[in-house]
């Protein structure tokens, strides 16, 4: 396997195991972001923990350079150049969450009651780190290719708009 965008779906048989999974998994090579999904033994589901890296980025990024660019008008300038900069980087970080949730919506009916899923998004130059995870903590492995992913997304996305 060389560089595949995959959403990997770790999937638990014990919420807790599921939930304690999350922490040392962010350390795994190649994660972007990861989210548990839980449904309860009465079958609630609930979206746990979640972790995006880089997370506030855009946000920051945007009001910095946003506010370089107001300096050009005096520190009232870089404040109003700051606050619209964050503003349009937050807009960006709002999107990726709504596709976000988007997807765990369509992975939702892979929950069984009483069980925990943890889902990540990473780039895997190899399978063999996942892999290793997913045995050490006793999680079943399933990976799809993210471009995949992304259309039964839209189709879900396009089935609910219609």
């Amino acid at each position: 396997m060389t560089d595949q965008h995959n959403v990997v779906l770790l999937a638990f048989a014990d919420r807790d195991a599921c939930r304690s999974a999350l922490e040392p998994a962010k350390h795994l090579p190649g994660l972007r972001q990861a989210a548990v999904l839980e449904r309860s033994a009465d079958g609630l589901l609930e979206m746990g923990d979640s972790f995006a890296r880089g997370a506030g980025v855009p946000t920051v990024g945007s009001g910095v350079v946003g506010g370089l660019l107001g300096m050009l008008g005096g520190p009232v300038g870089a404040f109003l150049g700051f606050a619209a900069g964050a503003a349009l980087g937050n807009a960006a970080e709002q999107e990726r969450g709504a596709t976000g949730g988007a997807g765990l919506i369509v992975l939702a009916p892979r929950v069984a009651d009483g069980t925990g899923l943890l889902v990540l998004d990473a780039r895997e130059e190899s399978a063999e780190p996942v892999d290793t995870f997913a045995a050490e903590h006793g999680a079943t492995v399933e990976r799809i290719p993210a471009d995949d992913f992304a259309e039964q997304v839209k189709a879900a996305e396009d089935a609910a708009d219609s």
